[in-house]
């Protein structure tokens, strides 16, 4: 989203931050994008993206890092990526018009193939994620009144626009957050592989949208979170198609206590019992726990219903794979644990 993209780069370095550091082991990357990119492949292998043009990629569980980036991409923010192994991902940079672009390598990062560029005015894309190695969806913000959604069924190598017919009408001033990757996921686990989910906000009211056909069609739910112009549901995450949490808050105010973490189960969206305290950009499920991550600190919980404060420093994104989970954010940040 367009707000997003500018206003969340005022966040400096929190007092104390460095030593702050207990949950995470922090992994030097050698540089000082902002990295809300991030895709967590095993233990050892991971990618993180940002801006300046930015990917890396580490396969010694963040020993070392290595710059992948496509050429003469330095202006682009790749604020998403979704990694398969250590060999395959498809990056997606955010923006207006043809900032908007999705590339996909093969071979590490040693070449990409630009596979989508935007050419229309109006859109503005936020967000990518996969069912499983072959079909994908890339989020955009609304075009005439409806959520913009872009389908591959070859592992990003082509995209489509989605008919908007099964897309319900985006409220007045809705949007999609792009602060981590996580404003479009799928779950960990999917027998059908057809569940999709969409955090938005910036309207009167925070909402999820959810798709049980893949991408085609959407119903859209009220979700317990506020909503503004700079608040609403920033990122979400399922464990199954009837277990998900949705988090976020108010980017402007990231110490704002206001509860803004919510549960999804059989019966539908509810206010989580207990909630982090301040804005929160990322969350992830760490076996049946959660992490979740924002510019004031890491909280986690055993069972999403008690929270506690695990760490100070700043992150804008998580993703776990099994027990392990790795967190990346300004200026270069990137921590596993």
């Amino acid at each position: 989203m367009r707000i997003i993209a500018a206003a969340l780069a005022v966040f400096l370095v929190l007092p104390g931050v460095a030593q702050a550091d207990s949950y995470w082991e922090l992994k030097p990357t050698g540089t000082d994008a902002r990295l809300r990119g991030l895709s967590a492949v095993s233990g050892q292998v991971a990618w993180v993206s940002g801006s300046k043009g930015t990917i890396l990629r580490t396969t010694n569980g963040g020993r070392s890092w290595e710059s992948v980036a496509p050429p003469d991409t330095t202006t682009l923010d790749f604020r998403d990526i979704q990694a398969f192994d250590a060999r395959n991902a498809v990056a997606l940079s955010i923006g207006e018009g043809e900032s908007s672009r999705i590339y996909r390598t093969a071979d590490g990062g040693k070449t990409w193939q630009e596979s989508f560029r935007n050419t229309d005015p109006k859109a503005f894309y936020d967000c990518v994620a996969f069912f499983d190695r072959f079909r994908g969806l890339a989020l955009s913000d609304p075009v005439d009144g409806e959520f913009r959604v872009l389908r591959t069924w070859d592992g990003g190598r082509s995209w489509h626009v989605n008919d908007t017919k099964g897309m319900p009408d985006a409220l007045p001033g809705e949007f999609a957050f792009a602060a981590s990757g996580q404003c479009v996921t799928t779950p960990e686990i999917d027998l059908g592989g057809n569940h999709a989910w969409i955090a938005t906000g910036g309207g009167a009211k925070a909402r999820v949208l959810e798709s049980r056909d893949g991408g085609r069609s959407w119903e859209a739910s009220d979700v317990p979170l506020p909503s503004g112009a700079a608040a609403g549901v920033f990122a979400v995450a399922f464990k199954t198609p009837w277990r998900g949490v949705a988090i976020g808050g108010d980017y402007l105010k990231p110490t704002d206590p206001t509860p803004a973490f919510a549960t999804k189960d059989f019966h539908g969206w509810k206010a989580g019992a207990q909630a982090p305290v301040g804005y929160r950009s990322g969350i992830a499920y760490r076996g049946n726990g959660l992490v979740a991550v924002g510019p004031s600190g890491t909280d986690v919980s055993k069972d999403g219903k008690s929270w506690k404060v695990a760490d100070t420093g700043s992150f804008d994104t998580v993703d776990c794979v099994g027990f392990t989970c790795w967190a990346a954010g300004e200026k270069g940040r990137v921590g596993r644990s």
